[in-house]
């Protein structure tokens, strides 16, 4: 996307929806940005995240905040990719996908035209960066910012980097402007959600990236085998999606024969990275690679198809809930709605609490 946006022309951002699960400090720097933009904060959280503690730093930064507390089952249409992977045993316990479902949600029901999805451990060049980003949706269904940090990879992905292989980034979740407003699609509970997020039945809706940056903080991806295993089915269905569309063929060519052959070339794919990853300083490594093969032995080419037609089903029945959604609501009216206790701080003209 080559467009250059006038910044002092652009269309105002209306939020910065972060999905956080990290104690309330890491929620300093989307503050800050929310501060820059006028615009609101919406803070999802679970885990070491609180509402009320993240309504409360609100107050000292004189920032507008929606903050919720999400629930374990958020009042949102139940999915049938989750009973897929609950029946298959490969349900993931992050709760990032449900958060950013119900960012959507509360983003339509409030008329959010343009927001950032933000995660809680990415930090952006600046709040320019944002406007730059937002100003391009809802004309193109996501924009997302460069990434200037940590590679946004897979644990199988960044052993193939780290061993030689040529490997790419895309667009992520974790720095991605949105139209709530618009948007139909939805992010499915599982690896990769973000892909599935900008896939429709043909193939990637109209997206784009901009020069503004977006640094996340490093991590070691080798620390876990457990993390290589949770990825390896989102994996494996979103590499195998996109190596179809590289070739000029769409989603629906993603048969039962197509995932037979696929799985056998992610089987070769991972056992020839296994292979460069020799040395003791790399046990770590090879212990999430075989990790990641022994999932992918138990995921079938039945259960990839399975698990699209019921992400297909799940695009129908998502669009119906936000086509049916209350809209032109105030914050505590949309979180009342869907069952949620409003922690909300106002900033303008002095703070507001609405408890």
């Amino acid at each position: 996307m080559n467009t250059v946006v006038q910044l002092e022309q652009a269309p105002p951002v209306h939020a910065i929806i972060v999905p956080t699960s990290r104690p309330v400090h890491h929620l300093d720097h989307a503050m800050r940005l929310a501060d820059s933009l006028d615009c609101w904060l919406l803070a999802l959280c679970s885990q070491q995240a609180d509402a009320a503690l993240t309504r409360r730093r609100a107050e000292e930064h004189r920032v507008r905040v929606i903050a919720v507390d999400v629930p374990a089952t958020p009042q949102l249409p139940q999915l049938q990719t989750d009973r897929v992977l609950v029946d298959a045993g490969l349900h993931r316990r992050a709760d990032t996908s449900a958060k950013r479902n119900l960012g959507l949600t509360l983003g339509r029901m409030l008329g959010w035209e343009r927001a950032m999805f933000l995660d809680d451990d990415i930090v952006v060049g600046s709040a320019a960066d944002i406007l730059e980003a937002a100003a391009h949706v809802p004309s193109y269904a996501a924009v997302g910012l460069t990434n200037a940090g940590q590679h946004d990879n897979s644990v199988v992905c960044h052993a193939h980097r780290l061993t030689g292989g040529e490997q790419a980034c895309f667009i992520g979740g974790g720095a991605l402007a949105v139209s709530p407003s618009h948007t139909r699609s939805f992010f499915p509970a599982i690896y990769n959600e973000d892909w599935f997020f900008l896939l429709d039945d043909v193939g990637l809706g109209r997206i784009g990236v901009t020069k503004g940056q977006a640094k996340q903080q490093p991590y070691d991806p080798f620390a876990d085998p457990a993390r290589a295993r949770a990825e390896e089915f989102g994996d494996l269905l979103a590499e195998g999606l996109f190596a179809l569309l590289d070739d000029g063929r769409g989603v629906r060519d993603a048969d039962l024969a197509y995932w037979r052959r696929y799985r056998d070339i992610r089987n070769r794919f991972i056992r020839d990275i296994l292979a460069r990853a020799g040395g003791v300083h790399r046990q770590q490594m090879r212990a999430s690679l075989n990790a990641a093969l022994d999932q992918l032995e138990t995921i079938t080419p039945e259960l990839c198809v399975k698990y699209l037609e019921a992400w297909r089903v799940d695009r129908t029945v998502w669009a119906e809930h936000m086509d049916n959604l209350t809209l032109g609501l105030q914050p505590h009216e949309a979180l009342a709605s869907l069952g949620l206790p409003p922690q909300i701080a106002h900033a303008a003209g002095g703070v507001t609490l609405l408890r």
